[in-house]
């Protein structure tokens, strides 16, 4: 069954927002920003009216409705009421409080990359994580020494505290996959990455051993391609969102940096295509059989 688009969708109340199962600045900015969006739209006021209203630019009201910056309360309660919506308008303030609250990657420091904070924040938020990996375990369901092994390869002039760093920061991460209320995890994963080798044998060994555990999780859907098939080049992570004011995101990670896709024609595609890579793969069932087989190999 294909999914309604977002704004076809009713809006939930602006409350619905401050219960979501895991707190995301990130999310919150961008559901207030898209409903500020639709309010103004159905009062009729422009951007540039809307923009005279709080004494800003017509560039400041795109970023507040795109949810790109954390939105002041007073600004918030001025156009809530130029909008007429004075109903939420406390609502609408409470979750402009929460949105400039700091989130718990904060503590990492360094470790995050000004370009990864966003991607965190979603990631706390979805209801949903599709990902395509080529090169390597997804970071949700790598172990502590596979997140290690990559973090020393990958970054090689990285002090032992940096690694630690970001091997905390993997294990932080990893914890909404344990919360009662937890997003589903539907990977993929390219066949050369069961086999090519991390670390000693021991490592690659225990690390396919966790993903067979993991993947007895009714919250997780792991498959791989097999290595007759033509896989795309890139990693792909699409994320999606229980609440209709959220569209869909894809998030493309490069070495200095990362894209952030979030119009519905674009999403459209890559969600296309990783539907494409998953009719492609190893079922979950025969990926277990195919994880155990490999481990059997491993000496």
């Amino acid at each position: 069954m294909q999914a309604v688009p977002s704004d076809q969708r009713p809006h939930p109340p602006l409350g619905s927002y401050l219960s979501l199962p895991g707190f995301s600045p990130t999310a919150l900015s961008m559901a207030l920003g898209s409903r500020l969006r639709a309010l103004r739209i159905a009062a009729g006021v422009s951007a540039r009216e809307a923009a005279a209203e709080i004494g800003c630019s017509e560039a400041k009201i795109s970023r507040l409705e795109r949810g790109q910056s954390p939105p002041h309360v007073g600004d918030v309660s001025c156009l809530m009421r130029r909008y007429g919506a004075v109903a939420e308008l406390e609502t609408a303030c409470e979750l402009a409080r929460k949105a400039n609250e700091p989130g718990w990657w904060e503590d990492f420091g360094p470790a995050v990359p000004p370009w990864f904070d966003k991607f965190l924040g979603l990631q706390e938020a979805a209801e949903l994580i599709r990902t395509y990996e080529v090169q390597l375990v997804p970071g949700l369901l790598q172990t502590e020494e596979y997140a290690r092994a990559v973090t020393v390869s990958g970054v090689p002039l990285a002090t032992p505290q940096e690694v630690s760093a970001r091997v905390g920061l993997r294990k932080r991460r990893q914890e909404l996959l344990q919360r009662s209320v937890s997003p589903t995890l539907w990977a993929v994963v390219d066949w050369p990455v069961l086999h090519r080798p991390l670390g000693s044998a021991g490592l690659m060994r225990r690390q396919l051993e966790h993903l067979i555990e993991m993947s007895s999780s009714p919250s997780i859907k792991l498959q791989v391609l097999p290595p007759d098939c033509l896989a795309i080049g890139t990693p792909v992570t699409l994320l999606r969102f229980g609440l209709p004011d959220l569209p869909d995101v894809v998030y493309l990670e490069h070495p200095t940096g990362a894209n952030y896709i979030d119009k519905p024609e674009d999403t459209a595609q890559y969600r296309s295509m990783l539907d494409h890579l998953s009719m492609t793969a190893l079922s979950p069932a025969q990926t277990v059989s195919e994880l155990k087989k490999t481990v059997r190999s491993i000496r």
